[in-house]
Formats: structure tokens, sequence, C-alpha cells
């Protein structure tokens, strides 16, 4: 993909489902009731696609400084962890009182490094393949 603005579009669209696929699903794993996590997906996945709308513009305004996917997925990864900690999200919490709120908090923030790690094992990968195909 050669072309940056389709390529982080792409690349943070990618990690805001991702990110509301797994809040989802660690809400379903540790809901007991309907109610106490039913927004968990919803409120992730509103508050990734505003956290895209503004890594997207800051994207366009510096387009020669990120020129490669990881940069794309760290300036993500920074302004959705900065809005974790703005909302009230204390991924310690869990370890001073344990409950299932406290836990999923944590998981949110695990699940976030863990779709960082995703997109930043894609890059390398996407990297060796179109350097063996420029060798040949």
């Amino acid at each position: 993909m050669k072309n940056i603005i389709l390529k982080s579009l792409a690349v943070l669209v990618v990690m805001s489902l991702l990110n509301a696929q797994l809040a989802d699903w660690t809400g379903r794993f540790f809901t007991q009731s309907g109610a106490q996590f039913g927004m968990l997906s919803a409120s992730i996945i509103v508050a990734s696609l505003i956290i895209t709308v503004i890594a997207w513009v800051t994207i366009l305004l510096f387009r020669k400084s990120y020129d490669s996917i990881w940069k794309i997925a760290v300036l993500f990864e920074v302004l959705y962890l900065l809005m974790l900690l703005l909302s009230g999200t204390n991924p310690f919490a869990y370890f001073v009182e344990t409950s299932d709120v406290h836990l999923t908090n944590l998981l949110v923030f695990v699940n976030s490094v863990g779709v960082f790690l995703i997109i930043c094992l894609f890059d390398v990968i996407y990297s060796r393949i179109i350097a063996s195909k420029i060798k040949n």
C-alpha cells in the first residue's frame, strides 16, 4: 500500500474494530447480567471511531512523519490509552479491589496492547514480504 492516506485509514479502522470486538468478548465473558456490560463494546467503538477521526486528521496534517504502519499504530494506541485514562478507567484498580468491573477495565487495556502488537507483527511480516519481492 503506497498511498499513506488509504493505508492509515485501513490501519485505524482495523484497530478500532479489533478493540471493539475484544471488548465485546471480554464483556460477554464476565457478564452476570446483561445490563452490567451491555454498552461496553458500543462505547468502545464510538470512542475508537472518534480517535480514528482525530488520528486521521493528525496524519493528514503531518503526512511525511507517518510513513509506516507502526507509527500510525503508535499514534492510535497513545490516543486510545489516553482516552481510557481520561474516561476514568483505571487498569490498576483490580489489584486493590477484585471485581468483575475492575477486571474488565484491566482487560480492556490488555486487549489494546494486544491489538497494537498484532498490528506491529503484521507490519513486520508485510515488510519482509515486500523486501523479498524487491530482491527478486
